[in-house]
């Protein structure tokens, strides 16, 4: 049993996870069906991919401040309200109908606020656990469960194609500002002096690829980010295609795996390699997007549901593998460029790739949407084969602290 203080720390931690994934999901999950309705159809593809833009920016600069210069508590504190701010201004501009592409880089200000949260999260949380590898799975989830209510929160107000959405999202993010101020402040990083602006924009964060396995994982982050990046877009038309409504509801169905494997994560990590572990979530997203091009209600959902359990047992495994072979002084800067990877180079050749695949798949008949899923789990099938022959798990010490086996 834990006791008083240290469920008083669980508390903590699985609050600010459940808010934040709460905004997050009431931004995100409707986006492609506000634009939509909206007239924005045209913007989408770049809509989505402005994350993937700041991401390239933002987390590496934010994670160097947050390992050398100010407490992440501080850090995460200002971006959730510059990140409500930017949302809001993002919901009234496509409620008043303002341009196109003022509308757009809106959205952009927008991801370059939100953009390091998450990593920056991430950073707070693993700096209090005793045992990463068997807690933070289970406090993780609790961003699932806060997604999933976003969801939930969107459909019951009617929000699934309306800016509404948005407004409800920028309060929620207010709210994870508000709770910064409940979290006790993490020891504030002593300012290095006579950095390089290479250090000081995060740079030096590259140094990592220099070990092999490292490569690897950051590699297969990237190249599985890209088709995946097919998920939030397009899923949402096909399951109104085929007769779904309150799509953002359905969309969460997707968590409840992801909530399960993140419970489960702990104990796997103990008695399986990290290697099968990668490997299994890889294969999950494999056979996801074999069955969305089905193209049936049972095929749909039924990848819907799966790819939780896929998403987890790749991007969890890796931000704990992270946690466990980096040394702590290092942590935010190897967990923002885990989101560089991910949200910058994957997301950015995925929504303007997939983008561009399905516009191939789309004609005056509609999508030819077993195409277009069979396209993407070709995808994943390569990255399968890429990883399988490359990752080693070697044991290396590269840093201060004692690499896991993987």
């Amino acid at each position: 049993m834990l006791g008083p203080i240290r469920r008083a720390e669980y508390a903590e931690l699985t609050a600010l996870f459940l808010i934040q994934g709460a905004a997050m999901g009431m931004w995100l999950v409707p986006l492609s069906t506000v634009l939509d309705a909206n007239g924005l159809h045209d913007i989408k593809p770049y809509a989505f991919a402005s994350s993937a833009i700041a991401a390239f920016i933002s987390p590496l600069i934010f994670g160097a401040m947050a390992d050398r210069h100010a407490s992440p508590v501080l850090v995460l504190r200002w971006l959730s309200l510059a990140t409500a701010g930017a949302m809001a201004l993002a919901a009234t501009s496509i409620h008043l109908g303002w341009n196109k592409w003022l509308v757009l880089a809106i959205i952009q200000l927008h991801a370059l606020c939100s953009s390091p949260t998450f990593s920056i999260s991430s950073t707070i949380v693993f700096a209090r656990l005793a045992d990463a590898q068997k807690e933070f799975g289970a406090i993780r989830a609790m961003a699932t469960c806060g997604w999933m209510a976003g969801c939930w929160i969107v459909s019951a107000l009617g929000a699934d194609t309306t800016s509404t959405a948005a407004y409800s999202g920028a309060a929620m993010w207010v709210g994870v500002c508000v709770f910064t101020f409940f979290l006790p402040q993490l020891e504030t990083p002593k300012s290095a002096e006579n950095l390089t602006w290479h250090e000081r924009l995060g740079l030096d964060a590259l140094t990592l690829l220099r070990n092999p396995d490292h490569r690897v994982v950051f590699i297969v982050i990237a190249l599985f980010a890209i088709p995946l990046t097919g998920f939030y877009p397009y899923a949402p038309p096909q399951l109104r295609e085929l007769g779904f409504k309150h799509t953002s509801a359905w969309m969460s169905l997707g968590q409840v795996t992801e909530i399960i494997s993140m419970l489960a994560i702990g104990a796997m990590m103990t008695g399986l390699r990290l290697k099968w572990i990668f490997a299994t979530g890889l294969g999950f997203g494999l056979v996801r997007f074999l069955l969305s091009a089905l193209d049936n209600k049972f095929g749909v959902l039924a990848g819907v549901i799966l790819h939780g359990a896929s998403f987890t047992l790749v991007f969890i495994t890796a931000q704990i593998y992270l946690e466990q072979r980096v040394d702590p002084a290092w942590r935010a800067r190897a967990q923002a460029l885990m989101a560089l990877v991910n949200g910058g180079v994957g997301n950015l050749i995925g929504y303007l790739g997939v983008g561009a695949w399905f516009r191939s798949c789309t004609g005056a008949g509609g999508t030819r949407w077993s195409l277009f899923w069979s396209g993407l789990a070709l995808t994943v099938a390569a990255v399968l084969v890429y990883f399988l022959s490359a990752y080693r798990g070697r044991i290396e010490r590269t840093s201060a602290k004692p690499n896991a086996t993987g």
